[in-house]
């Protein structure tokens, strides 16, 4: 042992500040802890270029800011100081808020159903981090690392990342905006590749449209009702018994034929692959994965097999370039069959049945030299979806060097633009993750990934009409928009709420059409020169400190969108903080209280097409439309790129790239082409051109594309007018369609001459499975270290634990399952589990009262189980609920007695690091016991039951979760592992209860530090 500051450290501890070279370009520097350090680091597999990293320039530059290090136990901990008022961004997809300072994330990619905002980690691991400096430079700095990673944004204005040794920490500027960081960064990473046209149009999806009949029946629909759509999503129950490369014969009989079908009726075909190949001989995956040797072995050298929808499987090392080519041959073949796009899931890898939800970190790839040889999976785990990604994509390729390929992967790492799009995972149908999918869309394209979206609806749950029209009209405006639902929950398509919501859907979704042209050109402007496509507001203004945690606006470019994410909140009523210079406000006269405001910056111009029902209707000659919005000097410019929206000919000169300005000079605009690249001829076609000139309003000019248009402004009176008239014309829309009932909104609108749009009804209906309709808003408690949300409803459930000083979400829950419950019998899901609890008393802080809500369920037979759940003002570190299985009215005929009864809390936990977590407690005899993950569930009676507290560690935290209770009420313990979970239940004794011998538990938990 050795002596650092004052305290006794490990022999192998050393620390100071790290060595850097430059590399790459000017303003980027490569930081190790020594010399031995950065000869000791493994490869880059987020650089494009390994040598890129590992090769210093000629530079006289040093950086600004220095990290420095402590090496100890074989972790290597990094830490950058930056001025007071940095705020972060970035780390990848995470949840929660916008801006990062007091988070925390692991990079570990995880099989995350179900996350929230207190999740730390989920599908994907970006090492990254953005950092705006109070002054409105950025710098932004990755942990190059392939590890599991801690991420330590939870000290002001300070980085520190934590993972296991050596890895070099790669830094790029400061720089004079967060957008040159992120240019700087693609020159290292590589940028989001070219996607096809057709991939930025709507895409609907479910788990499963079931047959190929009900996949034309969907398409069908979407033509009839004039919804526009370009894709739609085979999910896993198109295969062959969940066989990857089959089809089931029965319900996709004649796969070429089904895709043949869609496309003649304007419909894309995209189906899923998972990594899991079912162990079975005569497969013809199987045997063909086996005579090649592909498949991931444990450390015993045998191939590994693990659970997943087939049963079990095996997993092919795409860490072998071998197994790379073998997959991406079974792709080539599998696209004859028509296929457009793939989509890659389950590949954290998931493992079902496994209580870390993937394999052991102890199995072994046989990785190529250059990715850094053969590995345990620990080191290739956040890496393997990128791989898989990567085959999936050269495998189309193969299959047709003339299209791009289009492929979709739920798990990441830093780079996986290169190869892939993403989604948002498995969120669930609820406000919250409304409002967070803004922020999750733009962190992925703060770290280098433009293309993604969520799941428009939500995946697990049932939305409400309101709820899916709100979310439509956002991310109709999401780079990638695809609407996608779990099964079992009520239909999601754009139709199945209602025709109001479906109106809402229909305008939210010819807007994104019309504004296709600027999104391409934007996917075209990030591919070649590495910008992102949708951005915070505060990129407008990087110097405002005020728009930095501005969460539900973004940028597209120069077009801004405002959206609510709150139920009771529409567009009228939306506070709108917009960046200092001009903005104008604009819509296509589709304006609802549901739909986002729309504002173009000044200075811009936005090319604008008509609202196809599918990309491939378009055609080069079709007029074009330019949205200009003149700045303070009566000046705009803007740009479109064109080619054949497929293919590679635009990398050879084939396109048309014109950038275009307007000037203001004695009262006309003259709008012109200033300048074209590209070998492509300019289309005869028309030229519409719109001049925004605030309040909505805007006068319309036409003339032939390529030719000067000249517009003769209004006079100052005239402006004044027609502002004034558009605003009117607005606020009676928004207005009347939010009147409540509607139909009286029906006949006032028509009386004004002004087209209907109806609202969309606030059904409140629960976020469950089919036939139930009851409330399920969430009541919050909070004091002290606490923040709880709990569901008077069916269970009653506790559905959020979050431990504020940490930041922590303890509980695993939804509003219909887990999180914390209590049954009335020793069966799992007895009596308590799915009745109605409602509130029979609540405490408000604010009241003078300690924050405090009493629930009561009536389990049937004369018994209810009444829970009191209190923030005591006396201790705010700690939470307690006092629950009791109670007689009201047993039946005289029984004596007064009820049934054999037993209090059992059940309490479901979140592990965010299962091989890192166990439980811990001394039983009543003196015992001391850590019970870990494999040893799946264990009861505890007698003198071996805790003595009145345990507690669930996470050592990679450094927290302990506390549960305290009385002994004399608990009978039993019980603690069982489950996937990526474990339950700490209590339970009673079992006897039957009289109104004057209740069952009762009353306990408490606290968050404790360990070292």
């Amino acid at each position: 042992m050795a002596e650092y500051g004052g305290k006794v450290v490990p022999a192998d501890f050393t620390s100071g500040n790290m060595l850097f070279e430059p590399i790459l370009e000017e303003g980027v520097f490569r930081f190790d802890c020594s010399a031995d350090d950065r000869d000791a680091a493994f490869p880059s597999l987020s650089f494009t270029n390994q040598k890129n990293r590992d090769s210093p320039i000629m530079n006289q530059n040093v950086p600004v800011y220095t990290p420095t290090f402590e090496c100890v136990l074989g972790q290597q901990i990094v830490t950058i100081e930056l001025p007071t008022g940095t705020s972060f961004y970035g780390t990848g997809e995470v949840s929660g808020q916008l801006e990062r300072t007091e988070k925390r994330v692991f990079t570990w990619n995880t099989d995350a159903w179900g996350y929230d905002s207190g999740t730390t980690s989920l599908y994907q691991s970006h090492p990254w981090v953005l950092a705006v400096l109070p002054n409105g430079e950025a710098m932004g700095i990755l942990a190059d690392t392939t590890r599991r990673c801690e991420v330590d944004l939870r000290k002001e204005s300070t980085i520190k990342f934590v993972a296991s040794s050596s890895y070099p920490v790669i830094t790029f500027g400061p720089f004079t905006s967060p957008t040159a960081v992120l240019i700087s960064l693609s020159h290292a990473i590589g940028t989001v590749f070219m996607p096809p046209k057709w991939s930025l149009g709507y895409q609907q999806c479910r788990w499963s449209y079931d047959s190929a009949v009900r996949v034309l029946e969907v398409a069908r629909t979407f033509r009839e009702k004039g919804i526009p759509c370009d894709v739609l999503w085979m999910d896993i129950d198109y295969m062959d018994g969940f066989r990857c490369f089959t089809f089931d014969q029965e319900r996709f009989p004649d796969p070429k034929s089904l895709v043949k079908d869609l496309h003649l009726n304007g419909f894309k075909a995209i189906w899923m692959l998972d990594p899991g190949i079912k162990r079975e001989d005569g497969y013809f995956v199987y045997d063909s994965g086996s005579v090649n040797d592909v498949w991931i072995l444990k450390a015993d050298g045998t191939p590994f097999v693990g659970k997943v929808w087939p049963g079990p499987c095996v997993f092919p090392d795409f860490t072998q370039s071998k197994a790379r080519l073998w997959w991406a041959r079974l792709v080539k073949d599998f696209i004859s069959n028509g296929v457009d796009g793939i989509w890659n899931d389950m590949n954290e890898p998931a493992v079902f049945k496994s209580v870390t939800k993937t394999m052991p970190e102890d199995n072994v790839h046989r990785g190529d030299a250059e990715l850094g040889g053969c590995q345990t999976h620990s080191h290739y785990h956040n890496v393997y979806g990128l791989l898989m990604a990567r085959s999936t994509y050269e495998g189309m390729k193969i299959a047709n060097e003339n299209k791009r390929p289009f492929v979709l992967t739920r798990a990441g790492f830093i780079g996986s633009q290169r190869y892939a799009a993403t989604w948002t995972g498995d969120n669930l149908s609820n406000w919250d993750h409304l409002h967070m999918s803004i922020a999750m869309v733009l962190q992925l394209g703060l770290s280098g990934q433009p293309l993604s979206g969520p799941d428009i609806g939500g995946f697990a749950g049932n939305a409400t009409p309101r709820l899916f029209g709100r979310w439509m009209g956002v991310g109709a405006m999401f780079p990638f928009c695809r609407g996608h639902s779990e099964a079992g929950t009520v239909d999601h398509e754009p139709w199945s709420f209602g025709e109001e919501c479906e109106e809402v859907c229909r305008l939210a979704l010819k807007r994104r059409y019309r504004l296709i042209p600027h999104i391409y050109t934007l996917f075209y402007i990030a591919h070649t020169t590495g910008t992102p496509v949708a951005t915070p507001t505060f990129f407008a203004d990087p110097k405002d400190p005020s728009l930095r945690k501005v969460e539900n606006s973004f940028l597209l470019g120069p077009l801004l969108i405002y959206a609510s994410t709150i139920p009771d909140q529409g567009l009228d009523e939306l506070q709108h903080k917009l960046p200092k210079g001009i903005w104008l406000s604009f819509d296509f006269d589709d304006s609802h209280p549901d739909l986002p405001a729309l504002y173009l910056q000044g200075g811009s111009i936005i090319p604008l097409g008509p609202p196809y029902q599918h990309v491939g209707e378009a055609d080069p000659t079709d007029d074009l439309t330019l949205l200009v919005a003149l700045d303070e000097h009566g000046k705009a410019e803007g740009v479109i790129f064109e080619d054949d929206g497929d293919g590679y000919e635009f990398t050879k000169g084939g396109y048309l790239l014109t950038h275009y300005v307007a000037e203001l000079h004695s009262s006309v605009v003259s709008v012109r082409v200033s300048k074209t690249e590209g070998s492509w001829k300019r289309p005869k076609r028309n030229l519409h051109v719109q001049l925004l000139l605030g309040g909505g309003a805007k006068i319309d000019a036409q003339g032939t594309d390529g030719d000067p248009l000249q517009i003769t402004m209004p006079s100052e009176r005239e402006v004044s007018d027609l502002v004034s008239t558009s605003k009117k014309l607005f606020r009676n829309r928004i207005e009347f369609s939010s009147l409540k009932p509607c139909y009286n909104y029906c006949y006032q609108m028509n009386q004004i001459g002004q087209e209907s749009a109806k609202c969309i009804p606030d059904v409140q209906e629960v976020s469950g499975h089919k036939g139930i309709e009851l409330s399920s808003t969430p009541i919050e408690l909070r004091s002290g270290d606490w923040a709880l949300k709990v569901i008077p409803w069916i269970g009653g459930r506790i559905i959020s634990m979050m431990h504020l000083p940490s930041g922590t979400q303890w509980l695993h829950s939804r509003i219909e399952a887990n999180g914390y419950e209590e049954f009335s019998g020793v069966e799992y899901h007895s009596a308590g589990w799915s009745e109605a609890y409602a509130i029979i008393e609540r405490n408000l802080e604010q009241a003078g009262e300690e924050e405090s809500l009493k629930l009561e369920g009536d389990i049937g037979g004369g018994l209810v189980i009444e829970r009191q759940i209190s923030l005591p003002k006396d201790n705010p570190k700690v939470f307690r609920v006092d629950s009791g299985l109670i007689a009201r009215s047993v039946g005289a005929g029984s004596g007064g007695y009820s049934r054999l009864v037993c209090l059992r809390v059940h309490p479901m936990f979140n592990l965010f690091h299962p091989t890192q977590s166990f439980v811990s407690f001394v039983s009543i005899d003196g015992s001391k016991h850590e019970v870990w993950p494999e040893a799946d569930e264990q009861f505890y009676e007698g003198d071996l039951r805790p003595n009145g507290e345990w507690m669930l560690v996470n050592k990679c935290l450094g927290l302990a979760l506390v549960n305290r209770f009385d002994i004399n009420e608990v009978y039993k313990c019980l603690v069982h592992w489950g996937t990526g979970t474990v339950n700490l239940e209590l339970w009673s004794e079992q006897r039957p209860v009289s109104k004057q011998s209740p069952l009762t538990i009353s306990h408490e938990y606290e968050v404790r530090g360990i070292s």
